[in-house]
C-alpha cells in the first residue's frame, strides 16, 4: 500500500487501510476492498486477489502521476476476518466499519477459549467494549463500497469471459444443531433400547438434503404460515444451498454410543423469506425425529445475514470499465459484461448497511475455491486490475 502511495494504519479489529487522499477532493471516499483471512485448506486468491486488484490499479495511477486529479479519495481496505473460521461469527472486520458488529463479539470464544479480544490483546492491540464503537465510519464519509472477487463457481469458464458484475448476494443462515442421546457401551445396549445422537443427526442431515433437493416437496402455503404467497418457489429451488460442513461427537471412542454429537448447517438463498420457510421446515422435521428417536434436539442460530442488491448505479460504472478493461487487453468487442448472483458471502454484505455496493466477479479454473485447487490466470488477474484503473480514472 505504502509503495502504491497510500497513507497506512491498522485499526482495532486488525484490517490494514490504505488512504489516498487527492489535493482537492471532497469529504467522501470510495472505499475499495475484500478480506486477508481464509478457511482453512485454502487458495491463494479468495479475498486477497480484491485488495491486490485495488493496490494495483492505485499504483498504475501513481505512477502516471493521474492520482492528483481524482475528486474523491480513496481507501484500500484488507479486511481482518470475513470468513468466521475461528470464532464462528463472519464479516468482523468489515461489520465494525459498517457500525453493525456487536459490542458482545469481542467475548466471542475460539476452540482454544481465547476470545476475539484476547486474540488482539496478544497481537499489540488494545480493543474494549468503550472504544469499538470508534472504529465505525459515518455513511456521510462515503461514497460507495467496491469489491473484486473471485467468482468461486464455473459460470464465467463455461461461457469463456474474465470478469462479470454482481447484481446481488443470496441471504446466510448458519446454525448449530446439538443432539443429545444416551451414552453407553457398543456392546450391552440392545439396538432397540438405544437413544443414539449419532443415527439421529445422520436422519437429520439426508432430511436436510431432501429438503433443499425439493423444497416444493414440503413447503406449502399452509407449512410456511401463508409465506410461500411472498417467494416464488422454482426460484427459491433454483438458489437455495445447504450445507453441513462440520459434525463432532462425544465421546468419540469407537466402543462407545456417543451420549452428544454437534453438527452446523449452513443455509443460502437469494430470497430471505423462502430461506425463512426452509429453516421452519427443518426445526419442524428435527423435532419429528428427535422424538421419535427419543433424543433432544437443539437448533441454534449462529449468524444470519440478510440478501443484498448491488447499486445498479455502481454495476452500471462497473460494468463499463469491466468491458473497457477486457477490450484493451483483446481488442475485441466481448458485447455485454454477463451479470451474475453471488451464492458465496462477501464484506460488500456488511459494507451495505453503511453505503451502495458493487462487485466485480473474477473467473477461476473449475468454479473451485477453498481448496488449494483453486486458480485464476494472471491474464484474468490483469483484467481485474485494468477494470478498477478503469472504474477510477473515469468515475473519480
Amino acid at each position: 500500500m505504502e509503495d502504491a502511495g497510500l497513507t497506512t494504519w491498522v485499526d482495532g479489529l486488525g484490517n490494514v487501510h490504505g488512504r489516498l487522499q487527492p489535493p482537492n477532493a471532497t469529504k467522501m471516499a470510495l472505499l475499495i476492498g475484500s478480506h486477508l483471512d481464509t478457511v482453512v485448506d485454502a487458495g491463494m486468491f479468495d479475498g486477497a486477489l480484491g485488495i491486490v486488484s485495488a493496490i494495483s490499479a492505485i499504483k498504475v495511477l501513481n505512477v502516471t502521476g493521474r492520482l492528483r486529479h481524482l475528486r474523491h479519495p480513496v481507501e484500500v481496505i484488507a479486511f481482518s476476518d470475513e470468513e468466521g473460521v475461528r470464532f464462528q461469527s463472519t464479516f468482523l472486520g468489515s461489520a465494525a466499519i459498517a457500525g453493525v458488529l456487536p459490542v458482545s463479539t469481542l467475548q466471542i470464544p475460539d476452540k482454544s477459549g481465547l476470545t476475539v479480544q484476547n486474540v488482539l490483546k496478544e497481537n499489540l492491540i488494545e480493543t474494549t467494549e468503550e472504544n469499538l464503537n470508534l472504529l465505525k465510519y459515518e455513511p456521510d464519509s462515503v461514497l460507495g463500497y467496491v469489491e473484486v472477487h473471485i467468482e468461486q463457481g464455473p459460470v464465467l469458464e463455461s461461457i469463456g469471459l474474465p470478469l462479470a458484475v454482481v447484481k446481488g448476494i443470496a441471504g446466510q443462515t448458519r446454525l448449530k444443531v446439538t443432539v443429545k442421546g444416551s451414552q453407553g457401551h457398543a456392546g450391552t445396549v440392545p439396538m432397540s433400547m438405544r437413544q443414539d445422537p449419532m443415527v439421529a443427526a445422520a436422519e437429520l442431515i439426508v432430511s436436510l438434503e431432501r429438503l433443499c433437493k425439493n423444497p416444493q416437496d414440503f413447503i406449502t402455503n399452509e407449512a410456511s404460515d401463508g409465506h410461500c404467497n411472498a417467494f416464488s418457489l422454482k426460484a427459491l429451488s433454483g438458489s437455495l444451498v445447504c450445507t453441513v460442513g462440520e459434525i463432532s461427537t462425544w465421546p468419540s471412542a469407537s466402543n462407545v454410543i456417543p451420549g452428544q454429537v454437534i453438527f452446523t448447517v449452513d443455509i443460502r438463498a437469494i430470497d430471505d423469506i423462502g430461506r425463512e420457510a426452509i429453516i421452519y421446515e427443518l426445526s419442524n422435521q428435527m423435532h419429528s425425529i428427535c422424538d421419535r428417536r427419543s433424543v433432544s434436539c437443539l437448533m441454534e442460530r449462529k449468524h444470519d445475514a440478510n440478501a443484498v442488491k448491488c447499486d445498479t448505479g455502481l454495476n452500471s460504472q462497473l460494468q463499463s470499465a469491466a468491458y473497457s478493461a477486457v477490450k484493451r487487453m483483446t481488442g475485441e468487442d466481448i458485447g455485454d459484461v454477463p451479470v451474475l448472483m453471488s451464492g458465496a458471502g462477501h464484506d460488500a454484505m456488511a459494507m451495505s448497511h453503511l453505503t451502495k455496493v458493487g462487485m466485480l466477479f473474477v473467473r477461476c479454473r473449475g468454479g473451485i475455491s477453498h481448496s488449494p485447487e483453486e486458480h485464476v490466470l494472471e491474464d484474468d488477474v490483469w483484467a481485474a486490475g485494468l477494470a478498477i484503473q478503469a472504474f477510477l480514472e473515469t468515475n473519480l
